[in-house]
C-alpha cells in the first residue's frame, strides 16, 4: 500500500509495506527538509552505522520517537515490547530511506506517518551519526572514533573543531540558530510527572507566553516540558503566528523516558545531559521552572550554580519559578533548600511568581528586553550566549556509578558555585537511577546509590526528595517508587 500526503509544496510517498498487528506496522520512510541532498560519501557514512556500537543507540532513540503515544518511563519496558523492532538505512541513488520493521502503530494514522513523528526520526538520524564524526562526543559516550594509521579521527568534522564548540555546532547543524531573530525564545523546565492541575497550568502559562509572541524550548517530553509548548500554540493560533518555534533538546539516555512530544517543530538530540543543559542556557533568552522531581532540581542547580560564577555578574538571564494554586508552596520547599544549601545570596537570581500566568508572561517579555539591551552592550548575539560563562566543572561529562556517587564531596566548606557542581551531580546520579536504562540496570544489579556529605546538606536533600516521593514526582503514573538512592545521614 502506498499513500501520499502533502504539506506545502512538497509531495513525498510514503510507502507502508504491511500492519503487522494493531501494535506494529512495517514501513518505509523518505527525509523532508533534512538529510534530502546527500553526497555519496554522507549516505555511505550513514550506512557504516550499521556495523558499529552507535547503532543500537540510535535503534533505541528511533523507537523511542516512534512510541510517541506512550505513557511509561520505564525505557526497558518499552525495549522489551518492542523488542523486534528494527531499522535499516537504505541507499538510494539520490539520498537515504528508512526501512521499518515492527514499528511502534501509535506513530501513523490511517498507515502514513506523522509528519512530526518523521521529522523527529530524521533528527535522531542527524544528531547521532554527527555525534559518530565527533571524536569529543564519542568520548563522553565511551565510544572510539575510527582512526588512521597514526591514530587520529577520520572524519573532516574532526580536524580542527574544539570540544567547546561542539554545543553550537549541533545547534548549527539542527539549524537552530537564527542570526536575525530577537530574544524571545523562553526555556521552561519542569517534571515529567505531574498532576493534572500542574499540567493546566504550564498550559495556561505557555498561552500567555504565546499571546505575546514568545517562543518555547522544554526537554520536548511530557507534562511540564508538553504543557507551555500546548499553551503556546493557542496563543500564537489567536495571533496568527504561523511561526512559533518549539524546540525539544533532549539526550540519548533520556529520550526513551521522555519520548518527544508531537508539538515539537524543532528537535535536537545532545550527546549528554551536561550539553543538553549548555544547550538551554546557550540557546535560550529566558528561563521558567515549573514543579518537578530531582531532574528539575538538576536544571536549577545547573543554571544557579552558573549564575553564581563571578565571570557572569554582569549577564541578564531572566529566572522564573512559578508554581499553581494545587502546588502552592512548592517553590517555599525549594528556595529553603538553597538558601540551606548555598546560601541567602542565591535568592537574588530568580523570582517566585504563585498562580499568576499572566504575570508570569509579563515579567517573561519584560526580561526579553533587558536581555536584548544586555547583549547589545556586551556584543553578543541574540541567537547564542557566547559570552555566559559556564565553570569547566559544570560542563565536565559526569559518568554515574556507584562509586562516583559515593565520592562526591557534599560539604558547606566548599564555595557555593562548587556545592552546586556536586549536587547537581548528586540529582543526575538520581535521575540515571529513576529512568535512565543503564541507571536502572546500575540499581537492579548493585543496589541504591549511596550519598554522604556533611550531616545539614543530606538532611536538606533527605526532607526534599521525601516531599518528591510523597508527591508522585519520581515516577509517572502514580507507580509506586522504589528509592534509588540512600543518604548517610
Amino acid at each position: 500500500m502506498t499513500s501520499t500526503h502533502a504539506q506545502g509544496k512538497n509531495i513525498e510517498p510514503l510507502e507502508i509495506d504491511d500492519i503487522m498487528s494493531p501494535g506494529v506496522i512495517d514501513a518505509q520512510i523518505s527525509p523532508r527538509g533534512t538529510l534530502e541532498m546527500l553526497s555519496q560519501w554522507e549516505v555511505e557514512r550513514l550506512r557504516n552505522i550499521e556495523d558499529s556500537k552507535l547503532y543500537e543507540l540510535f535503534r533505541r532513540c528511533a523507537l523511542a520517537v516512534l512510541n510517541c503515544d506512550d505513557s511509561t518511563d520505564d525505557a526497558s519496558e518499552v525495549y522489551a515490547r518492542y523488542a523486534d523492532f528494527s531499522i535499516e538505512i537504505s541507499q538510494r541513488a539520490r539520498g537515504i530511506k528508512l526501512i521499518l520493521k515492527n514499528a511502534p502503530a501509535c506513530a501513523f494514522v490511517d498507515g502514513v506517518i506523522m509528519n512530526g513523528v518523521r521529522d523527529h526520526l530524521f533528527a535522531v538520524l542527524r544528531d547521532i551519526v554527527f555525534m559518530s564524526g565527533d571524536p569529543y562526543a564519542l568520548a563522553d559516550r565511551g565510544l572510539t572514533p575510527q582512526t588512521d594509521a597514526l591514530g587520529h579521527p577520520t572524519t573532516a568534522a574532526s580536524d580542527s573543531r574544539p570540544a567547546a564548540n561542539l554545543v553550537f555546532n549541533m545547534l548549527r547543524n539542527a539549524r537552530l540558530l537564527r542570526p536575525r531573530a530577537m530574544p524571545k525564545l523562553v526555556v521552561c523546565w519542569g517534571g515529567h510527572s505531574i498532576s493534572r492541575d500542574e499540567y493546566l497550568y504550564c498550559k495556561s502559562v505557555g498561552y500567555q507566553l504565546g499571546l505575546r509572541g514568545l517562543d518555547i524550548c522544554t526537554g520536548c517530553g511530557p507534562g511540564a516540558m508538553k504543557g507551555p509548548m500546548k499553551g503556546a500554540t493557542i496563543g500564537h493560533a489567536k495571533q496568527r503566528n504561523r511561526d512559533g518555534r518549539y524546540i525539544g533538546i533532549s539526550e540519548p539516555s533520556i529520550i526513551a523516558a521522555e519520548s518527544p512530544n508531537p508539538i515539537v517543530n524543532q528537535l535536537v538530540i545532545m550527546p549528554d545531559i551536561e550539553k543538553r543543559l549548555e544547550a538551554f542556557v546557550r540557546v535560550g533568552h529566558g528561563i521558567i521552572v515549573f514543579p518537578g522531581g530531582v531532574g528539575t532540581l538538576e536544571e536549577i542547580l545547573f543554571i544557579l550554580g552558573t549564575l553564581m560564577d563571578p565571570a557572569n555578574k554582569d549577564l541578564v538571564i531572566p529566572l522564573i519559578f512559578t508554581s499553581g494554586a494545587s502546588s502552592k508552596g512548592y517553590f517555599q520547599g525549594i528556595d529553603a533548600f538553597l538558601v540551606q544549601t548555598l546560601g541567602e545570596q542565591v535568592r537574588q537570581y530568580y523570582t517566585i511568581i504563585e498562580d499568576e500566568p499572566k504575570a508570569v508572561a509579563i515579567a517573561m517579555r519584560e526580561g526579553m528586553s533587558q536581555v536584548t539591551a544586555n547583549r547589545r552592550k556586551g556584543r553578543d548575539a541574540y541567537y547564542y550566549n557566547w559570552t555566559l560563562h559556564i565553570p569547566a566543572e559544570m560542563k565536565r561529562h559526569f559518568k554515574v556509578s556507584h562509586e562516583s556517587m559515593s565520592a562526591l564531596s557534599l560539604s558547606q566548606q566548599l564555595p557555593a558555585s562548587e556545592l552546586a557542581i556536586n549536587l547537581r551531580r548528586a540529582f543526575s546520579g538520581i535521575v540515571a537511577g529513576n529512568v535512565k536504562d543503564f541507571g536502572v540496570q546500575m540499581i537492579r544489579n548493585h543496589g541504591p546509590f549511596k550519598l554522604q556529605g556533611d550531616a545539614e546538606i543530606l538532611a536538606a536533600m533527605d526532607v526534599l526528595l521525601q516531599g518528591f516521593v510523597a508527591d508522585g514526582r519520581m515516577k509517572l503514573g502514580g507507580k509506586a517508587y522504589n528509592p534509588c538512592y540512600e543518604i548517610g545521614l
